[in-house]
């Protein structure tokens, strides 16, 4: 997709594999709430109905026939705080809202009650059917919770919310091991060369790959060199041990990997990534096999505090995650 703004390449808070739930919607009667926030793009199924009516990928109400309009909460799946969303109306043509607004709030114990205060994110704005709708928002405190409004009903495919998750590191301990390039904990994929079959964001995401595509996996090398991403960790650390993890990858996977590691401050992601070239050796080549889960401890070597890694394959191919395992650094 042409004209991506900066934002989507920053976490989708609003991702149903991260845990996001919609706990509430005034009607969704021809397409569940649910699906508003599925992390796959929104089908068509020509001739598909169920009882109510046509089967939609989205979240749609049915046609108002009385005063207000309808909405509903989401529970992000990782509190944070929101750089830009994507209000995508895929398919949505005669059925799609006018228009539509975003709240905030930020709501630590269960859900939002009928007394909670919510900040606007966006203001009543113009939508198109079968669109993306990219919008930036301004804003610089985390959310928990989000109400989208849509007047007065129709469709929506999905609602992407872009940011960074709020992590209090003052209460985490520089003794505590964690995966500090998982998304979860701050981590994002920044570069690559290559994504054609499967996205580098699938690298940092929780638990192991699904299936082959939930992993990143590069084109059929035809030339010289080898394929490689860039990883940014949620907090400058010390890494103590890797874990290459190839699941479902078995005719495709690397013949090798091995890591590069740098301490950054500052830059784009593509100076970082022109700068990458340079880097230690965090992790020297390494043999991987086919669906299998490769631990390495005594090969990683020490650098001291680092805040982003180069994961070089050879020469191409798939794999599933990647997880960096140490200690934040002061």
């Amino acid at each position: 997709m042409e004209n991506r703004p900066e934002f989507v390449k920053l976490v989708n808070l609003a991702s149903s594999r991260l845990g996001t739930q919609v706990t509430y919607a005034t009607d969704d009667f021809f397409a569940d709430k649910q699906r508003l926030v599925d992390d796959e793009p929104a089908q068509w199924k020509e001739g598909v109905y169920d009882d109510n009516g046509k089967w939609m990928d989205g979240w749609e109400s049915r046609r108002k026939r009385e005063e207000g309009h309808d909405y509903c909460v989401v529970r992000l799946g990782l509190p944070g705080k929101i750089a830009g969303v994507d209000i995508d109306t895929s398919h949505f043509t005669g059925n799609y809202p006018p228009s539509a607004s975003l709240e905030g709030c930020y709501c630590a114990d269960g859900e939002p009650q009928e007394d909670q205060v919510w900040q606007e994110l966006l203001s009543s704005m113009n939508l198109k059917g079968d669109s993306h709708h990219f919008v930036d928002v301004d804003c610089n405190t985390p959310f928990t919770h989000l109400r989208f409004h849509i007047y007065p009903d129709g469709g929506v495919a999905r609602l992407r919310v872009y940011g960074q998750p709020e992590i209090d590191w003052t209460r985490v301990s520089s003794d505590q091991e964690l995966d500090l390039v998982a998304v979860e904990n701050g981590g994002r994929a920044l570069a690559c060369n290559d994504q054609h079959f499967g996205h580098m964001s699938n690298l940092i995401m929780p638990g192991r790959g699904v299936n082959m595509g939930d992993g990143w996996e590069t084109a059929r090398r035809r030339v010289p060199g080898n394929d490689w991403v860039i990883l940014s960790l949620g907090h400058t650390a010390y890494v103590d041990r890797i874990a290459i993890d190839t699941a479902y990858f078995k005719g495709n996977y690397p013949d090798s990997v091995s890591i590069q590691a740098a301490y950054v401050e500052g830059g784009t992601d593509e100076q970082i990534a022109t700068q990458s070239l340079f880097w230690r050796e965090l992790l020297p080549s390494q043999k991987l096999s086919a669906d299998n889960i490769h631990e390495f401890v005594n090969q990683v070597q020490t650098l001291g505090a680092i805040s982003h890694v180069r994961v070089n394959i050879f020469p191409d191919g798939g794999i599933s995650r990647v997880r960096l395992f140490g200690r934040k650094s002061d």
